[in-house]
C-alpha cells in the first residue's frame, strides 16, 4: 500500500549515499546519548512532577503537529521541541533524548512516516540535543538548580538554543541534498526564515517553562494556552491567505497564487535544466475569451458570471492534475503546465482547451458561443521569471487575436512594446526634444524668388553637422546669445536625466540588457566619460550609403533596405548621443517631359548603436505615444523650411510629406502646416500631404474633416499606396484629392507580370477620368518607365531616376540633371 507522504521514497540512484548518511547520523546519536539514556532508569523514581508533566505534554502535542496550509509536511511545527529543550535545561541529556524519541515515534505514526524516516528524525533530534547539552556544560554549571540567574546563564541558554538549531538544520539540509540533489544553498536559504521563526520561538519558550516549573508544576500546562492561541492565529492567518489566493467567483487560484506557483516552478525547472533533464520546460498559457463582452452587454453581468463559472468547469476538466488553472480577472484565465519536454505538448493542451470551448454553453435555454484566444510562453526560451513569461504570453495572446487565430506562441517580432522599443522611444524623444528652436532664422523667406539672407545662398544641410546648436537656417549660434544657450543647456541636462531614469527602468525590465549591463559594469565610467566629450558627427555627404533609404510611412519600400553605419566603440552608453534625424528627398519626374516637378520627404534616423533605424519600426513605435506629435512637428518644420530655402534660391519644387493616422485624427496638423507656411512665406501649393487608405478606414469622418481643412488652406492631398487597402472607391469621389500614388508592389512587377500591368493601367485610367494626377512609385528600370508612359502615367518616382538623398546632395544632383523624354 502506498504511503500517504510521497517523500517516504528515495529517488533512484540516491539510495546508497542517502541511507549511508542516515546510518551515520543514527550511529552518532547512539554514541552521544547511549550513556545518559542508559542511566535514566535509575533516575526516573526521583523525577519531579514537573518532568512528567512536560514529558506528557511533549508526546500529546506531537500527536497532532501543526502543518501550515499551503506548505509541505516537512514544514510541520512540532511543539515537543519546547518541552524536550526545557527538560534538557532542567534535567539533562538522557531524559530529553528519551522523551523526544517517544514524541517522534508518535508523530511518525500519526503522519504515516516510513520507519527509516522516523528513526532518522529521532537521531537528528538526539544529535541536536547533544550539541545544546555540550554548550550548557561550558557554562557555570546547573542553570536552574541554584538561586538567581545571571547574564552569563542567559547567554548560555541562547548559545545552547543556537547550537540545537544549527545542528538540526544542518542535518536536515544535508539529508535533503543527498535525497533530491540540486544546488545546496538555495534549498537551505528558502526555508531558513520560516524555521527560525517557528522552531526558534519554541526553543526560547523552554527557559520560561523551567522557571515556571521551579515555582510549581501546575503552572506548566498553562503554556498550552499561548501555544493554542498561536496555533489558532496561524491557522486563521493561513486560511485568510488561502482565501486571498482564490477567485471568489470560480474558486480557482487567482493572480497571487499564480505568481507564487510560477516562481516556485521556475526555480525547480532551472534545477532540472542544470541537471540536463529533458522535462525542464515550463509553459504559461494565457486565455482570453472571445465575445464575452457581448454577453455582458446583451444579457447582463449576472449571466456573464454564470458563464465564467461554466467555462472554468470546462477548463478544469481539460487541465491535468499537475497543472495549475487560475483566473486572472474578467474573462482571462491562465494555465501553468510544468515538466514539458518541448513546445508541442503545450500546443496540444492549448488545442484541447480550444476544443472544450468550441461547444456552446447553454444558459437558461440559450446556447452561448464562446471561443478563446490563447498565448503561450515557455520557460526558459521566452523568459526566466513570472513577469517576463506573463508579458510574453500576453503578447502572444493578442497576436492570436489580431491574426484571427486561436493559439499563438510568443515571437519577438510580434512584441511591439519590448524593452528595446521602449529604449528606442526614449532615444527618439531625446533627439526630437533637442531639435531646432521654433523661431525661424532671420532672412529665411520663401515667396517668389525672394533672396536669402547673407550666408544662406546654398541650401543648408538638413542634419546637424558638427552637433553644435544652430538656428533655423542652419547657422551656428552666436556667442552672445546667452539666454538661448542657457535654455538649451538646461534642457539638455534635464533630458539626459530623464533618459537615464528610463534606461534604468528598461534595463531592469529586460533580463538580457540587465545581464549585459552587469557584465559591462567596469566599463561604464569610461563610456560615460567618453560620452561627455565633444562628439564630431559626420555630416551627410555624397558617400552616404544609398541602401539606407527607406520610406517614412509604415508600409515602406521593400526595395530600399535599411543599412547605415553600425555601432561604434564609444556608443554603448545608453544616456549618450541619441543620434540625429535627417530629412532625405527623392525626386519625382514628369514622365512626358522628364522635368523634376517635386520631391517626397523621407525621414532618416541614424542611431549611434542601431545604425540607420528602419522608418517603419520608428513610425510604429512613435504612433503609440505622444512622441508622434513631436515627430510630425519636426518633419513639418524641416520640410517647410527647406522648401522656403529652395524657393528663395530659385528652385521651385513641390514637397510631399507623409502624415500618420494619429495626426489626422487630432486635426492639429492642419493648424501647424498653416502656421509654418505663413511663417516661412511658402505658397500652399508647394506642399502636399500624403495619406494612406488605412488612415481613411480608421475614422473616415475625422480624417475627412482634417483633409478638408488642409484643402481649404491650399495644400494638395495625395492618396498614397493606392490599391493596397480596403477602402471604397467612393473615397476618390468624396475626398478633395489632387493625386493618387500607385503602390510600388504593382509597379515593380508590371514589366514581368501582365496582371500587375493591367492593374496599373486600370488605376491610371480611373484616376485620369476623375481628373487626378497619377504618380507611380518604385520605378527602377527603363522598361517600366516606358510602360508607364504608354499607359498615360503623369509622374514617376524611383531609383531609375534617383535614390533618396539629403537636401545638399539634391541641389548638386539637380545642377547635373538633364531631362530625358521617352521616345
Amino acid at each position: 500500500m502506498e504511503t500517504a507522504d510521497p517523500r517516504n521514497s528515495v529517488p533512484p540512484g540516491r539510495a546508497m549515499p542517502f541511507f549511508g548518511f542516515v546510518v551515520a547520523v543514527g550511529a552518532l546519536a547512539v554514541l552521544v546519548s547511549a550513556g545518559p539514556v542508559a542511566g535514566l532508569p535509575d533516575r526516573l523514581p526521583d523525577m519531579p512532577a514537573a518532568f512528567w508533566t512536560m514529558a506528557a505534554l511533549a508526546v500529546a502535542c506531537d500527536a497532532r503537529p501543526f502543518v501550515p496550509p499551503g506548505r509541505r509536511e516537512t514544514s510541520a511545527v512540532f511543539p515537543s521541541t519546547c518541552f524536550t529543550f526545557a527538560i534538557l535545561l532542567g534535567w539533562g541529556l538522557g531524559p530529553a533524548v528519551a522523551v523526544q524519541a517517544v514524541a517522534v515515534a508518535v508523530s511518525g505514526w500519526r503522519m504515516r512516516h516510513a520507519l527509516w524516516r522516523t528513526a532518522f528524525n529521532a537521531a537528528q533530534y538526539a544529535c541536536a540535543l547533544a550539541a545544546a547539552y555540550g554548550v550548557t556544560r561550558l557554562g557555570p554549571g546547573d542553570l536552574f538548580h541554584s538561586g538567581r540567574l545571571h547574564w552569563s546563564d542567559v547567554a548560555v541558554v541562547f548559545a545552547a538554543a543556537a547550537a540545537w538549531f544549527a545542528a538540526n538544520y544542518a542535518l536536515v539540509s544535508a539529508a535533503i541534498r543527498l535525497r533530491f540533489g540540486g544546488r545546496w544553498w538555495p534549498s537551505v536559504r528558502l526555508g531558513l526564515a520560516y524555521e527560525l521563526l517557528s522552531t526558534g520561538s519554541l526553543l526560547l519558550l523552554a527557559p520560561v517553562l523551567v522557571a515556571a516549573a521551579r515555582a510549581s508544576a501546575a503552572l506548566i500546562p498553562l503554556v498550552l494556552v499561548p501555544l493554542f492561541a498561536v496555533y489558532r492565529m496561524a491557522r486563521l492567518s493561513a486560511e485568510r491567505e488561502q482565501l486571498a489566493a482564490l477567485d471568489p467567483l470560480t474558486g480557482l487560484p487567482n493572480r497571487k497564487a499564480l505568481l507564487t506557483e510560477v516562481a516556485e516552478q521556475v526555480h525547480l525547472h532551472a534545477e532540472r535544466a542544470a541537471r540536463g533533464e529533458p522535462d525542464a520546460h515550463l509553459a504559461l498559457l494565457l486565455l482570453d475569451l472571445d465575445r464575452f463582452k457581448h454577453v455582458n452587454d446583451a444579457l447582463g453581468h449576472a449571466v456573464g458570471d454564470r458563464l465564467l463559472v461554466e467555462v472554468s468547469a470546462r477548463l478544469a476538466d481539460v487541465v491535468g492534475e499537475r497543472d495549475l488553472l487560475a483566473r486572472l480577472g474578467g474573462d482571462e484565465f491562465a494555465v501553468v503546465v510544468p515538466r514539458l519536454t518541448g513546445m508541442d505538448e503545450a500546443r496540444e493542451l492549448a488545442d484541447r482547451v480550444v476544443a472544450a470551448l468550441a461547444e456552446p454553453v447553454p444558459l437558461d435555454g440559450l446556447p452561448l458561443d464562446v471561443g478563446g484566444s490563447i498565448g503561450i510562453a515557455v520557460f526558459p526560451e521566452h523568459g526566466e521569471d513570472f513577469a517576463t513569461l506573463m508579458r510574453h504570453a500576453d503578447v502572444a495572446m493578442y497576436d492570436a487575436k489580431h491574426r484571427n487565430d486561436t493559439v499563438a506562441v510568443y515571437a519577438a517580432e510580434s512584441d511591439h512594446n519590448s524593452a528595446e522599443r521602449l529604449s528606442l522611444l526614449a532615444d527618439l524623444r531625446r533627439v526630437l526634444e533637442s531639435g531646432p528652436a521654433d523661431a525661424p532664422a532671420a532672412g529665411v523667406r520663401g515667396g517668389d524668388g525672394a533672396a536669402l539672407a547673407p550666408g544662406l545662398a546654398a541650401p543648408a544641410p538638413a542634419g546637424r553637422g558638427d552637433g553644435a546648436p544652430r538656428g533655423r537656417a542652419g547657422g551656428a549660434v552666436r556667442p552672445g546669445s546667452g539666454r538661448r544657450w542657457l535654455r538649451r543647456r538646461r534642457e539638455r541636462v534635464e533630458v539626459r536625466s530623464d533618459d537615464e531614469l528610463i534606461n534604468q527602468i528598461v534595463t531592469g525590465a529586460d533580463p538580457v540588457r540587465h545581464r549585459t549591463a552587469r557584465a559591462l559594469a567596469p566599463e561604464v565610467p569610461a563610456a560615460r566619460a567618453a560620452a561627455t566629450e565633444p562628439a564630431v558627427r559626420e555630416a551627410p555627404t555624397a558617400a552616404v550609403d544609398p541602401e539606407a533609404s527607406t520610406r517614412i510611412s509604415p508600409g515602406g519600400s521593400p526595395s530600399e533596405p535599411r543599412g547605415g553605419a553600425r555601432p561604434t566603440a564609444g556608443a554603448d552608453d545608453p544616456a549618450g548621443d541619441p543620434g540625429e534625424i535627417t530629412m532625405y528627398y527623392q525626386p519625382q519626374i514628369a514622365i512626358a517631359t522628364g522635368e523634376v516637378v517635386g520631391v517626397e520627404a523621407l525621414l532618416r534616423w541614424r542611431h549611434p548603436r542601431r545604425g540607420m533605424v528602419d522608418p517603419g519600426e520608428l513610425i510604429q513605435v512613435a504612433e503609440q505615444s505622444a512622441v508622434m506629435r513631436l515627430l510630425t512637428r519636426r518633419v513639418v518644420d524641416d520640410v517647410v523650411e527647406q522648401v522656403a530655402k529652395w524657393s528663395a534660391a530659385g528652385i521651385n519644387l513641390r514637397a510631399a510629406l507623409n502624415v500618420s493616422v494619429r495626426d489626422l485624427h487630432t486635426g492639429e496638423i492642419a493648424d501647424q502646416i498653416a502656421d509654418r507656411l505663413t511663417r516661412y512665406g511658402v505658397r500652399p501649393d508647394r506642399l502636399q500631404v500624403e495619406i494612406t487608405e488605412g488612415a481613411l478606414m480608421a475614422d473616415p469622418r475625422r480624417v475627412l474633416a482634417t483633409i478638408s481643412q488642409l484643402h481649404r488652406i491650399g495644400v494638395g492631398i495625395a492618396l498614397d499606396d493606392f490599391g493596397t487597402g480596403y477602402s471604397s472607391l467612393q473615397h476618390l469621389r468624396r475626398l478633395p484629392l489632387s493625386e493618387v500614388k500607385v503602390d510600388r508592389s504593382f509597379v515593380l512587377g508590371m514589366a514581368e507580370d501582365p496582371d500587375d500591368a493591367a492593374i496599373v493601367r486600370s488605376m491610371i485610367e480611373l484616376a485620369g477620368a476623375l481628373g487626378l494626377r497619377v504618380v507611380a512609385e518604385g520605378v527602377e528600370d527603363e522598361r517600366t518607365w516606358r510602360l508607364l508612359h504608354a499607359a498615360g502615367c503623369d509622374v514617376a518616382q524611383g531609383w531609375f531616376h534617383a535614390r533618396p538623398m539629403p537636401a545638399e546632395e539634391l541641389a548638386t544632383w539637380l545642377s547635373r540633371y538633364r531631362p530625358v523624354r521617352p521616345r
